[in-house]
């Protein structure tokens, strides 16, 4: 396979069929994208389990792990794996998981593409659930664990305490109805994705260099242009389980999702969202 454009992240990837012969005249049906960040620890179980789901399924498939810029063996691990024609190791500058996320969707060339977290902290097999949502006519579908159905394994009481005290500010200033933003499980028709993240405005320009994780709320800016827009937007409610290791940072991570939060009602304030899509995205279907 021809190495991937590590500087043009947008450009069409090769991809091949799950348990057939590669056909390398049409997209993939489906696009797996994994944000790392020295996730040499993890990775390896990660990519094991969603190779075999994956190779389980009769449609097409691609993987995607968006090295955020690891210092670790991250990058051994991914490009080792990438030999397989339908795996690819995305290698970038450390920028944070917003862009690593927005490099990754942006390099995917599956009608649906769906990223999870490295630690598979949601199933991977509720990627079915996403197609069957997609076919039925969702534009995205997030992991949602809150409500009925959601379950929450073994987190922590002041993880959940601070994700329901963030929601309640985020439903304030920028996402109405949506009861958990933060899971690190979404799925989108490809359309949707380019369109959202092209027109996300957060992390594309780093305030100064970068250190540690960061992680922030890039979410609630997908998430209200998906409303702005009128997308149809379905959560899906997921077993979620708190994993050992977790990248986030309690008190800073939740002050900068606070300040992300409010920058994106500035940025809407100041028309800086419009409420159609880019003319240079091809968004087909409308919220009901």
């Amino acid at each position: 396979m021809e190495p991937l454009d590590q500087a043009n992240p947008e450009r069409a990837i090769n991809s091949g069929r799950g348990v057939d012969t590669p056909d390398r005249s049409l997209p993939p049906a489906l696009s797996v994208v994994i944000p790392a960040y020295n996730e040499a620890d993890r990775l390896p179980a990660t990519l094991d389990a969603v190779l075999a789901f994956l190779e389980s399924r009769d449609y097409s498939w691609e993987i995607i792990v968006a090295d955020d810029g690891s210092d670790d063996a991250t990058p051994t691990i991914a490009a080792a794996v990438s030999r397989t024609p339908t795996v690819h190791h995305l290698r970038l500058p450390h920028r944070g998981k917003a862009a690593a996320v927005r490099d990754g969707v942006l390099a995917a060339s599956g009608e649906v593409v769906v990223f999870t977290d490295a630690d598979l902290s949601t199933p991977i097999d509720y990627v079915d659930r996403v197609r069957e949502l997609m076919a039925a006519g969702a534009d995205l579908v997030i992991g949602t664990r809150e409500g009925s159905g959601a379950r929450r394994l073994g987190e922590p009481a002041y993880r959940h305490l601070m994700g329901r005290v963030y929601n309640y500010v985020v439903q304030l200033l920028a996402v109405r109805g949506i009861s958990d933003t933060q899971c690190g499980f979404k799925g989108f028709r490809r359309q949707v994705a380019r369109d959202l993240f092209t027109s996300s405005r957060l992390y594309r320009e780093a305030d100064g260099p970068v250190r540690g994780p960061l992680v922030t709320g890039f979410d609630v800016e997908l998430l209200f242009l998906a409303q702005k827009r009128r997308y149809r937007l379905v959560e899906l409610p997921v077993t979620w389980h708190h994993v050992p290791g977790s990248k986030v940072r309690p008190g800073l991570d939740a002050l900068l999702m606070l300040r992300d939060a409010l920058r994106v009602r500035v940025n809407d304030l100041l028309g800086r969202y419009p409420a159609e899509a880019r003319a240079d995205t091809s968004c087909v279907r409308r919220g009901i």
